[in-house]
């Protein structure tokens, strides 16, 4: 599977891309904020994390920048269960931040979710981290007023993490002429 925006192209990770992915992921500014836990760290334990067999209704994504010089990784999408809901989580790449990629990959995927026949998404975000905070409002992501703990390995202990829902049934889709998530 594969979305294409206005400038990224979401896809799944490739062979290819293994020590480029490690090492994006490896920055402890992208491990500090994972509400998840920890993402490969080496080739091999890439290898085998895109190796997985993956429900067909929950993607994961890398983000690719679609640039003259050929893609540049911005960061990584996905959609997975967590504590019952389907929840939604990215990470950026440092140097990609503030750049508006996020929310353009954030609605691309909100876009397939519903195609894929999701009716409800949830996010969460750190208190410390208000940028995810921008990029959820900004993405049609209502405050549910709950907040959960979430282990954050980059940090070593538990964080206390505010919870957002979507609600896709009420959610316009993005149209695909005016910046858009399209599906390839």
């Amino acid at each position: 599977m594969f979305v294409r925006t206005e400038r990224l192209f979401l896809r799944p990770g490739w062979p290819e891309d293994f020590d480029e992915l490690v090492e994006a992921i490896s920055d402890e500014a992208v491990q500090r904020n994972l509400g998840v836990g920890e993402m490969p760290r080496s080739s091999r334990a890439m290898r085998e994390y895109l190796g997985k067999p993956r429900d067909p209704r929950l993607p994961h994504f890398f983000m690719y920048l679609r640039a003259p010089d050929g893609p540049q990784l911005v960061g990584g999408i996905g959609l997975g269960r967590i504590e019952g809901d389907i929840e939604l989580g990215y990470w950026i790449a440092p140097s990609y931040r503030g750049r508006g990629f996020a929310g353009e990959a954030v609605r691309a995927v909100l876009d397939q979710a519903r195609t894929l026949g999701h009716r409800r998404i949830v996010a969460s975000h750190f208190a410390d981290n208000p940028a995810t905070l921008g990029v959820l409002e900004a993405s049609g992501f209502a405050d549910s007023g709950e907040d959960r703990e979430r282990f954050s390995v980059g940090r070593g202990m538990p964080v206390s993490a505010r919870i957002y829902v979507a609600d896709l049934e009420h959610r316009a889709p993005v149209n695909a002429a005016n910046g858009a998530a399209m599906m390839a």
